[in-house]
Order: C-alpha cells, then sequence, then structure tokens
C-alpha cells in the first residue's frame, strides 16, 4: 500500500515538476495525472493486486472525509460568499445553462452524422 502511494504522490511531484519548468498553463496535479494514467496503461497489472489501484480504492472507500475542508472552508468565508451571492448564483447558473446548451449543440451534431436512426426496427421485428 506504502507503494501505491508513493507512486500517486510521485507522479503529481513530476506533474508540478513539469509545469514549474515547462510553464504550461495547466495545473501540476492535472499533469501528474494525466502521467498517473500512462503508467497505469503502460503497466497493465491485474487490478486486484496493483498497488495503485488499492490505494485508489482506499480513497475512494474514504470519499466523504475530502469534503471536510471545503466544507469548512466555505463556513470560514460565509460573510464573503453572502455579500457577493448574486454573482455566485448568477455564475453558477450561467456555466450550468452553457454547459447544458453545450452537450445538446454537441449531441445535435452526433446524431446529424448518424444514419437514420428510427427507420430500422427493433430486433427481430419487420418493418412494413
Amino acid at each position: 500500500m506504502i507503494s501505491g502511494l508513493l507512486w500517486l504522490l510521485g507522479c503529481q511531484l513530476v506533474g508540478t515538476v513539469i509545469v514549474d519548468v515547462t510553464g504550461i498553463p495547466l495545473p501540476g496535479p492535472v499533469v501528474g495525472m494525466l502521467l498517473l494514467f500512462i503508467v497505469l496503461v503502460v503497466r497493465r497489472r491485474d487490478a486486484e493486486k496493483d498497488p495503485i489501484i488499492q490505494v485508489g480504492d482506499y480513497f475512494l472507500s474514504h470519499l466523504q472525509l475530502f469534503f471536510i475542508p471545503a466544507g469548512v472552508g466555505v463556513i470560514v468565508y460565509l460573510a464573503i460568499i453572502r455579500d457577493a451571492a448574486l454573482p455566485i448564483t448568477v455564475a453558477l447558473l450561467g456555466s450550468w445553462l452553457l454547459g447544458l446548451a453545450t452537450v445538446g449543440w454537441v449531441l445535435s451534431l452526433f446524431l446529424r452524422r448518424l444514419p437514420d436512426v428510427g427507420t430500422e426496427g427493433a430486433p427481430g421485428e419487420e418493418i412494413e
């Protein structure tokens, strides 16, 4: 389990170093996560025996603990959040609507590329 944790922290550290050296506009942990993905694809070990997977499963089983710092931050900055409630609400609703519209637009593009959906019957049915 320690080796799996070292792999996770090592990938994050290498990602942070890469971002610091190259200056790419991405967070270091995101680059580290991409490196971790590459490591997992290249290694291709048994999921039950791989220490990285075991540590990941352990963290996922205690995922609720990772929300405690965010909850404390909300409570600490509650006055600031209350003062900026309108801009925060507008930003949240606007980003949600923009995301929804983007997904709908991309889906419509994909559906246009599909062959005529709906002209074929269900498997085993004959179309009259």
